[in-house]
């Protein structure tokens, strides 16, 4: 049975539809009474934020958020606002006061992890101390910066400013190797660009070039600030620079081909590839010199920075070199700064009309450096031992869909879908929290001493890092805090992982009915699970080593239904001139489709032989979908929306639900949809994978 609002927008004229935005009504012309406390509750979303102007069957994430779109602003300090964004909101601000009650005690015993959090938070907030001592706490750091007289110094430099997690041109990580999972690896990938990616220095359109621009003005304030007495000329030549190296980057379809991203070399083979560069300085800097060999993600990128480095005048390296430092600190240093990294980080880059608070600033310069510790004291309040455990029963639902999926799969051969279960039965699952919490005990946190707690902070992080080499792979550790609202699949670990932030309504709501749980929180399961098994995942084995365990036939059927994803999604195109690339979003499309479509599954196994009760006029079913579809509601800046669709993995929201809704056929069903309405897609232009 269809809810009586959804059946008349498939015959009433458009004034009734405009009529009927108040909620669902019964009819033409009349009001639905409210609903009540207990259906309410059961139903895990508010009808009030739905737009009935819109017919589910043309657009089904603007009839399910409509209502909610067009009354909620985007905060004056935020790029983007939607569910996660709220969700954010709520984890910082129980942050805040768990962060406000430590900092309030100046008695916690020294060395301690609430001294540690309570002198970290009040020394970020102590703008007045900050102020008043202006750039003495990185002094050091930028007299020797000042100091260099020689090129050959800059490996040693570059290496020093890793520990500081100062931005250089190349990254250094140390992880697990991806073809030998059971070790980790020092990994060298590139790097050393200010501005969001590569396409941003070359791109066409004034927008672009007002970023180009604004990011020069903002290289020049940071170092007009640090005294130089003519920085518009170092400015420039920075951004020169910049697009010297952007030239050189690999582009976003080929870093997420993990085949070409693993080039294992040994220290001489890494040498060879640059021989004016000196690798063993770096090396032995890091301390990655223990490193069984390196994982080279770009090798051409390295040679073509070599030929970087010794064709820029030294004093472009020194003036990159200031830059980069300021723009690290720029948080823990004067506020002429701060306001100068959010005009560009915030108002041109992000659309930004203020800057968040200084409290807001503290929170998360807090749960930066001592995350782990922030995540314990928001678990006791905020996670229950109920929610955990109702929470594993969901993931096990979805694991088992998923192996019924695989064995009723008509494209995957006998020994591929063998192979398949053979990887799910050996997922690893974490849920809410860490077993064995991180040990701080190492990293000296100084009240009033916001920048030097940075400092030590950032090198305590990065000698954490490179203390895993020749050591067992940790598999209690986690890539998230507690608090943070996401979730994500490890492909070395081959591993979910949910932290207790996202586990908040309405992505995980205890006490509304089984189907909006399966579709919100259910659809994310489904899709971290998902990534398993999409174009680059797949790639891997139940060990997490980078393996192929594909026929070629199945190899090729997969391909067939991967590249008609990559075309549906490639025509999505959310401002005039910018499209989705289907290339770059695949994996996140995939975990879309194939996570809703097992999510589906296992909602329905839940149920056995029964049918969903109808709530509110609402089928189980129909709750489904909604439960998906509102967990995705988000209004954009228009910078934000071309940064999303230019530098993340993730299409834009509202092609997260119609671009799901599209090749589901349950949906078709759920809602009645019929040839000529606009998400009407004919059996065959479907597509399923998983």
């Amino acid at each position: 049975m269809m809810p009586k609002a959804i059946r008349y927008l498939r015959l009433a004229t458009l004034p009734v539809l405009v009529a009927l935005i108040a909620g669902c009504g019964t009819g033409p012309g009349t009001e639905a009474p409210a609903p009540s406390g207990q259906a309410s509750a059961l139903l895990g979303f508010d009808p009030a934020d739905f737009d009935l102007s819109v017919r589910p069957q043309d657009d089904f994430y603007r009839f399910a958020n409509g209502g909610w779109l067009d009354r909620t602003p985007i905060p004056s300090d935020r790029a983007s606002f939607g569910t996660f964004d709220a969700l954010r909101m709520q984890s910082e601000e129980a942050l805040h006061a768990i962060l406000e009650e430590a900092a309030a005690d100046s008695n916690h015993p020294r060395g301690s992890d609430l001294q540690k959090v309570a002198d970290y938070y009040r020394s970020h907030l102590d703008e007045d101390r900050i102020e008043g001592l202006g750039l003495r706490p990185i002094q050091a750091e930028l007299d020797r910066i000042t100091a260099i007289r020689d090129r050959s110094e800059l490996p040693a430099q570059f290496a020093h400013l890793q520990r500081l997690r100062v931005q250089t041109p190349y990254g250094l990580f140390v992880g697990q190797d991806q073809r030998r999972s059971d070790r980790y690896i020092a990994s060298i990938s590139q790097s050393g660009l200010g501005l969001p990616q590569r396409d941003y220095y070359s791109g066409d359109g004034a927008s672009l070039e007002r970023m180009r621009d604004g990011y020069v003005s903002y290289a020049e304030a940071l170092l007009r600030e640090a005294g130089h007495p003519d920085p518009a000329g170092p400015a420039r030549a920075i951004l020169d620079l910049e697009t010297a190296i952007a030239q050189a980057h690999w582009d976003r379809v080929r870093n997420r081909d993990r085949e070409a991203t693993y080039n294992l070399m040994t220290f001489q083979e890494l040498q060879e590839l640059t021989p004016t560069f000196d690798w063993g300085v770096v090396l032995a800097a890091t301390g990655a010199d223990r490193s069984p060999g390196v994982v080279v993600r770009q090798p051409d990128y390295l040679e073509a920075m070599a030929s970087i480095i010794e064709e820029t005048p030294l004093e472009t390296w020194r003036q990159y070199m200031t830059f980069k430092l300021l723009d690290s600190y720029a948080g823990v240093l004067p506020r002429a700064f701060g306001e100068a990294q959010f005009e560009f980080r915030g108002r041109v880059l992000a659309g930004l009309d203020e800057a968040p608070p200084r409290w807001k600033r503290a929170v998360g310069a807090t749960e930066s450096a001592l995350g782990e510790v922030a995540g314990r004291l928001y678990v006791e309040r905020h996670f229950s031992a109920e929610a955990r455990a109702r929470m594993q029963e969901l993931v096990d639902n979805l694991l088992v869909a998923f192996r019924q999926g695989i064995d009723e799969l008509d494209w995957m051969g006998p020994e591929t879908k063998l192979e398949a279960q053979a990887k799910l039965a050996k997922f690893n699952v974490k849920i809410g929290y860490p077993d064995e919490w991180r040990d701080y005990s190492a990293l000296e946190v100084v009240d009033g001493d916001a920048a030097g707690n940075q400092m030590r902070a950032a090198a305590f992080s990065f000698e954490r890092m490179i203390e895993r080499l020749g050591q067992p792979i940790n598999r209690g550790e986690w890539g998230m805090t507690p608090q943070t609202v996401n979730a994500y699949y490890s492909s070395t670990m081959n591993e979910i992982v949910f932290p207790a932030g996202i586990l908040q309504p309405p992505f995980f709501n205890l006490e509304a009915d089984d189907a909006v749980n399966y579709g919100a929180i259910g659809g994310v399961i489904g899709h971290e699970i998902s990534h398993g098994f999409d174009d680059q995942g797949s790639r891997s084995d139940g060990d997490g080593n980078l393996r192929n365990w594909w026929t070629e036939e199945d190899k090729q059927a997969f391909a067939d239904r991967t590249s008609r994803l990559v075309d549906q999604y490639s025509q999505y195109c959310p401002m005039e001139g910018l499209c989705v690339d289907g290339r770059v979003s695949l994996g996140e499309n995939i975990g879309d489709l194939s996570g809703l479509t097992v999510a589906y599954r296992a909602y329905r196994l839940s149920l056995g032989d029964q049918e969903a009760p109808v709530i509110d006029g609402f089928t189980g079913d129909q709750r489904f979908f909604l439960g998906w579809a509102q967990i995705w509601r988000i209004n954009y800046r228009d910078e934000a929306l071309r940064q999303r669709v230019m530098v993340g993995p993730h299409s834009p929201n509202m092609y997260r639900v119609n671009g799901v809704m599209v090749n589901m056929p349950e949906f078709y069903q759920a809602f009645e949809l019929r040839p000529g309405d606009a998400l009407y897609l004919p059996p065959d232009e479907r597509v399923k994978i998983w």
